[in-house]
């Protein structure tokens, strides 16, 4: 896992832009997808070889205007300049505390299981599932273990069936654990993670070199369950405030709608599997 994650950042959106993309003219023949480095720094203001430092991560502390003229140049979105931000150090509150744990508090999972017709989880910021309730046990039975979602996509051979748009499903995994790296890119779980994933599944090399950055808010689900078959869900996501990285994750159906009725009865199969009847007396 590369140390200079500002340089790979900055190089890998700079190659995601065409100059008739941001108003440059280009000329001559190109030896490089995107922007040239020059031009970058043209678009920013700033000075060339300093530019070229940061690239090199020989500067990897740039100043809140050169990070914002730097956001402006390659059209970042608020999600990417947040992350620019604290690649660069600039965010320092951000970091997770020292005193992080991933312990998930009592409170939190009897909320949790307060919910029975709502599939619940908590995870960390390397997408580690740390707590759920029954029926988001119930929801990713198909996987063994259902332990990590990156690892669950890509590794586990349940996940290409279990995500309907399994392309998409990938690209917002890998946003999610991208954005990981800069809030704490020395995380010895996350390198091995990442390390783990590089080297067993090339479709996640590819998606993690675009350096595509997204947190996990709120979206639709398109799943396959063998249990009960198509879902459509709805999530949102929480910070957990006394636990800096952990979110809740709750998932939804539209009442009344098939899928709603597919997750009752996705309830109700689990329930039966983990309580058989009883054994009749002859």
């Amino acid at each position: 896992m590369d140390d200079n994650h500002l340089g790979g950042f900055l190089r890998a959106r700079r190659a995601g832009l065409r100059p008739e993309a941001v108003g440059m003219a280009s000329y001559g023949p190109r030896r490089v997808a995107g922007l040239r480095r020059e031009e970058v720094a043209v678009l920013a203001g700033v000075n060339a070889d300093y530019y070229t430092r940061l690239e090199q991560g020989r500067e990897r502390n740039p100043s809140p205007q050169v990070i914002d003229a730097l956001s402006r140049a390659l059209h970042l979105d608020t999600e990417a300049r947040a992350h620019l931000y604290r690649l660069a150090g600039a965010t320092p509150n951000d970091r997770p505390s020292a005193h992080a744990t991933e312990q998930v508090s009592p409170a939190l999972r009897q909320l949790m299981d307060g919910y029975p017709n709502t599939p619940a989880f908590v995870m960390n910021r390397t997408l580690d599932l740390l707590a759920s309730n029954t029926l988001a046990d119930a929801l990713y039975a198909p996987f063994e273990p259902a332990d990590n979602l990156a690892r669950m996509t890509f590794l586990d051979p349940a996940g290409r069936t279990f995500y309907t748009d399994w392309d998409r499903a990938a690209q917002a995994t890998v946003a999610n654990l991208r954005e990981a790296t800069g809030f704490d890119p020395d995380n010895p779980r996350l390198r091995e993670l990442v390390r783990t994933l590089t080297e067993d599944n090339a479709d996640f090399t590819r998606l993690w070199n675009s350096h595509t950055v997204r947190g996990k808010t709120q979206d639709a689900k398109h799943l396959l369950h063998p249990d009960v078959g198509p879902l459509t869900l709805t999530y949102q996501t929480f910070d957990v405030r006394d636990a800096p990285g952990q979110q809740l994750v709750i998932y939804h159906a539209e009442p009344g709608s098939p899928s709603a009725h597919s997750l009752d009865l996705l309830g109700s199969i689990h329930a039966t599997r983990r309580w058989p009847a009883p054994r009749s007396h002859r």
